[in-house]
């Protein structure tokens, strides 16, 4: 780099040489911001300045002071809780936290960029230091074990049908991960949204390699010293998740080939017959007039306002599928409106891209641009004025199976320009035009700008209810308004083991609300497969039964006894655990922390946590291990630091077991392999066919006691932005005499007047003070209490 300017603001330090530029800044305590532009005198007119940014995923100001100091070749940058120290000549740094501890260091920069027709090509890379031993943690949506290292990934939203456990790339670019060494972690996110590349220290043990295919490399750099410290100040800069509505917690069924709204009703019955739990259905791509967004095929669907209310009647919500590519139909008034305001992806020599999905032909909204999704968000009108509880945005890599030719310019040597018409994956072409950027720019972040209108105009349009949408691509930022699935899987144990370092992956980039299909959307499941798919998805944020058209039936009765009766134990477990998930899915909106955790979150210095990526924390207090191999009626599970109380099921209790060892656990068909940690208090409710609120009629407290105690329970009207109420459980065992004691905050109204809780590992229990009623067996003591206890004393 060379520096030979360096321009100091009390908010940024620009350094910058003949043809390189870095700028630093802290948007964030804790978080540093590095924009490397290594072809600065290339790409832009004003160098050493460097032309405006828009980001997509980050909503930090940048507005914290620096500290500079220059020391002959070293620049030194300090800010609130990091330092960073620049080499002058080479533009490489290292970062550092408060206590002096190197956290990162890179060790090249470089770029380049070719003239070309219709774009110039461009790269930009770094290198960072991959110190031996040390993980990474993340990357979004991607296959492999929870570490990444030895892995090379794309970022490049794909439609894949179907993809395995080796697939790469998938629906979402989240270019994001913690790096964890020694117990110590750290964060590195890559703000770009151009095609780019990560070489997990695999062609070089020593390097972790990126590459964008864009001009410059904005990246931000994270202090830990925990996982969730790293977590916490990721979703501060890109934005917290919402609390999404209670009934999208419960059972969710869907299917390509509900043909009609005789189908709908149907399987809705069919759940209500059998007394299954469920509160939402979907409607696929066969509901559409032609394949017609925001259309009705009358003959299939002639009252659709009927099927909600009727839906309703059932406690059941009916959420649309919604694709974004419109049939380019004359006379049809989504396609003129779009056409006559420009708001259509363009070709490079500037006609109107035309191309083929479910409608053929068809058009893409440049959802790229605030005015489209505006325009967007508005055209949800109708179906909300319909009662359509949510919206399921899918085919939004933006998916296109084929591309009307547009042969382009010759160049002067009478050949085809490179680039013209290039497509990758099943999506537009890379030189397509979306105003003044091109689709190799904005792919990656066209389906979070679809997110992005369509929740904003649900906000609205419906401004007394949360919006809940599911999306099947997105970018780093997807989670401030989408729930994510994880697309076209398969029914095959691989892929529900493999589905668990996928959705922890998510959570570490602030994606709570998450889930994939049960019991696989492609293929053919077995009843077994479906028992221990649906007893993992009881943990999943996003519970859905999902199948492809083509494919045997999945609704939970279709494979017979003793199935039927081991999936609606799961589904009336999961309906149990709503108080707790709903309470973690209020801490994600808080903190950006997901409800379903690796263990390392919790135990980040010890290394057996790190190959336990098929198994997870719940929280912090409860620890699942599912039985995610066929025929296994045991299973190895490794149980971090602290006592750790078998709890399978939920149910009945066993042995309390020591971490930091491995156990062998039972796990016949209808058990799930789950311990709730030493200190734990987990609420749990009575099961239903169907949610209803989030102020809990029914409520058990279920504690294992040890010296400290806590527990947290958040409770609302389940919906809308009105009053809430947040409780706190602490206390503890000091010289035998467990004491708790119940704090609250919030306006809500009780809806109880009694709860129970039960508390596990104690030895005696002489004397109870504070219960209406106690019961006490096998280290297993039950109280009555009145609803608005504060505190309770046992004595031994």
């Amino acid at each position: 780099m060379h520096v030979t300017d360096a321009h100091v603001e009390p908010h940024r330090l620009r350094l910058s040489g003949r043809h390189a530029v870095l700028e630093v800044s802290c948007p964030l305590p804790g978080v540093l911001r590095l924009r490397h532009a290594p072809v600065s005198s290339e790409i832009g007119f004003l160098h050493p300045e460097l032309p405006g940014k828009r980001s997509w995923s980050v909503i930090a100001e940048e507005g914290h002071p620096l500290k500079v100091e220059r020391d002959g070749e070293r620049a030194r940058v300090t800010a609130e809780g990091v330092s960073l120290e620049v080499d002058v000549e080479s533009g490489t740094w290292r970062f550092q936290d408060a206590q002096g501890r190197e956290l990162a260091r890179c060790v090249e920069v470089s770029g380049e960029v070719q003239a070309a027709y219709p774009m110039s090509r461009h790269r930009a890379r770094m290198k960072l230091r991959a110190p031996e031993g040390e993980r990474y943690l993340g990357f979004g949506e991607k296959v492999g074990p929870l570490d990444k290292r030895g892995m090379h990934f794309t970022f490049w939203n794909t439609d894949v049908v179907p993809h395995h456990p080796d697939t790469d790339p998938l629906y979402q670019s989240i270019p994001f991960f913690v790096g964890l060494r020694g117990g110590v972690a750290w964060g590195f996110f890559l703000d770009e949204s151009w095609r780019s590349e990560v070489d997990v220290a695999l062609a070089d043990a020593s390097r972790v390699a990126w590459e964008s295919w864009g001009p410059e490399l904005d990246c931000y750099l994270f202090a830990g010293p925990m996982p969730a410290d790293v977590v916490r100040r990721y979703a501060a800069l890109t934005g917290r998740p919402p609390l999404p509505p209670l009934w999208s917690l419960g059972a969710q069924q869907s299917r390509w080939g509900y043909e009609n709204a005789q189908d709908i009703r149907g399987v809705i019955q069919g759940y209500r017959q059998r007394n299954l739990p469920l509160d939402c259905v979907y409607l696929d791509i066969d509901y559409m007039d032609g394949y017609k967004v925001w259309t009705w095929d009358s003959a299939r669907y002639p009252d659709p306002a009927g099927l909600v209310r009727e839906a309703a009647a059932q406690g059941v919500r009916l959420v649309p599928i919604i694709d974004p590519a419109l049939k380019l139909e004359p006379g049809w008034n989504v396609y003129e409106d779009a056409k006559a305001r420009d708001y259509l992806v363009r070709y490079d020599r500037g006609g109107v891209l035309v191309g083929e999905v479910w409608p053929k032909p068809a058009v893409f909204p440049d959802l790229t641009r605030p005015e489209v999704q505006r325009w967007w968000g508005g055209l949800h009108r109708d179906f909300v004025a319909l009662g359509m509880a949510g919206f399921w945005n899918d085919m939004n890599e933006p998916s296109c199976f084929g591309v009307q030719p547009d042969v382009g310019i010759l160049t002067l040597t009478s050949e085809r320009a490179e680039g013209i018409g290039q497509v990758e994956g099943k999506t537009l072409p890379y030189d397509a035009r979306h105003g003044e950027k091109r689709h190799l720019e904005v792919h990656n972040v066209y389906a979070l700008g679809m997110a992005k209108g369509a929740f904003e105009g649900l906000r609205e349009l419906r401004p007394e209810a949360r919006p809940f949408l599911l999306t099947r691509a997105g970018f780093a930022g997807i989670q401030r308004y989408s729930a994510v699935w994880t697309g076209d899987n398969s029914s095959h144990w691989t892929q529900l083991e493999t589905s668990l370092p996928m959705l922890m992956g998510l959570g570490l980039a602030a994606v709570a609300h998450t889930g994939v299909d049960i019991p696989g959307f492609i293929g053919r499941a077995n009843g077994e497969l479906l028992v221990r798919w649906m007893q993992t998805g009881t943990f999943y944020p996003l519970m859905r039964n999902h199948a492809g058209k083509g494919t045997s039936p999945q609704e939970p009765w279709r494979f017979g006894e003793p199935y039927l009766t081991l999936a609606r134990a799961a589904l009336e477990r999961r309906y149990r655990l709503l108080p707790t998930l709903y309470t973690l899915m209020h801490e994600a909106s808080e903190t950006g922390i997901a409800p379903l955790r690796p263990l390392l979150m919790e135990a980040p210095g010890d290394p057996e946590a790190a190959g336990a990526f098929d198994q997870f924390l719940f929280g912090r207090d409860l620890l699942v291990a599912p039985v995610v191999r066929p025929g296994q009626t045991k299973r190895l599970a490794y149980l971090p630091a602290g006592a750790w109380l078998e709890w399978p099921g939920l149910e009945r209790t066993g042995e309390v077991r020591e971490g930091g060892q491995h156990v062998i656990a039972d796990g016949p068909l209808d058990t799930v392999p789950v311990w709730l940690r030493a200190g734990g208090a987990v609420a749990l409710t009575r099961p239903a066919m169907h949610t209803t609120d989030a102020n809990w009629q029914h409520l058990e407290w279920h504690v294992h006691a040890a010296p400290e105690i806590h527990g947290r329970l958040y409770e609302d009207a389940g919906d809308g932005y009105g009053e809430s109420r947040l409780t706190e459980l602490r206390g503890g065992v000091t010289a035998g005499v467990l004491r708790l004691e119940r704090s609250e905050m919030g306006t809500l109204t009780r809806a109880r007047t009694e709860e129970k809780i039960r508390v596990y590992g104690l030895t005696s229990v002489r004397k109870v003070t504070g219960a209406r009623a106690h019961h006490f067996e096998d280290g297993v003591l039950e109280l009555q209490v009145a609803a608005d206890w504060t505190r309770l004393d046992v004595a031994p």
